[in-house]
């Protein structure tokens, strides 16, 4: 970083012009840390999939988002190939740089793209679509990294996705490094494996299943929707829906994980960045 307190996110939009509240979270978590914290911070959004923009080298910070579909949507297209090169270079950048290296965070569908890329876990269709408020249990890594400090275990956050990243039999991961930090929780009246919900690849580019950038008023948009609001009754009963509905006034709950987790991961790297 040529200006050590000026610092430069790429917002990466994989949405494809679809309406969601996921790229305004991120961009007002990025606008209150600048003025909580007083950083010089700058950031720019990226029409990827959908206009196939893509940020180049010259940013500190990389945050990339969620997006409907299939993560295998891509495959052999110029938005996929664009997005994936762009992880080669920054990881290639971060192997040649002692200190000032970059630094990523994968949401969603950016972050179960990236486990194809990685070669970490299986990343396959659920049943049923996960939509809704659940707890996320930490891992003893996960219990140890600093993304999660201030987060109880397990913790509330929401879900919404059609795909899941598995790991049958804990099979060693294409990158050793790799660390699973997150889970969801246990199922054992169903014969199907924990989904993983937070993967550290190396120690610059972390990714979640879950959306961190959720907030409240963002979510109760989603649960007023009717169909949302008819497919969690129909999976987990009205009584489950009502109680994701009055939970978002609860400050111990998303709200609690929407100050913490993209926070802290902005802290881990400014100040990597600040230190280099």
């Amino acid at each position: 970083m040529g200006d050590r307190n000026k610092v430069n996110v790429a917002v990466i939009d994989i949405n494809n012009g679809f309406s969601n509240q996921g790229m305004r979270g991120i961009q007002e978590i990025l606008t209150r840390y600048r003025e909580e914290i007083g950083v010089d911070l700058h950031f720019e959004v990226f029409d990827l999939r959908q206009k196939g923009e893509i940020p180049g080298m010259d940013y500190d910070i990389y945050i990339s988002s969620g997006g409907p579909g299939s993560p295998y949507d891509g495959e052999g297209r110029q938005w996929e190939n664009d997005f994936f090169a762009l992880l080669d270079n920054i990881e290639a950048f971060n192997a040649q740089q002692e200190l000032s290296k970059k630094h990523v965070f994968l949401i969603c569908h950016s972050f179960q793209m990236a486990c194809r890329k990685f070669g970490v876990g299986q990343v396959t269709s659920r049943r049923s679509t996960a939509f809704g408020i659940f707890p996320v249990f930490l891992t003893e890594a996960g219990e140890d990294d600093v993304i999660f400090n201030g987060l109880p275990n397990p913790f509330y956050t929401v879900d919404s996705r059609d795909w899941q990243v598995t790991n049958p039999d804990d099979a060693p991961f294409a990158i050793s490094e790799a660390k699973v930090l997150a889970l969801e929780k246990e199922r054992p009246h169903v014969d199907l494996d924990r989904c993983v919900m937070a993967i550290r690849f190396t120690n610059e580019i972390i990714g979640t299943q879950f959306h961190p950038e959720a907030d409240p008023f963002g979510m109760k948009l989603y649960l007023l929707q009717e169909d949302k609001k008819m497919a969690i009754i129909a999976s987990h009963g009205k009584e489950k829906y009502l109680d994701m509905l009055n939970s978002l006034e609860d400050p111990a709950r998303i709200q609690l994980t929407q100050r913490m987790v993209l926070p802290n991961f902005l802290n881990r790297a400014i100040n990597a960045l600040q230190e280099a």
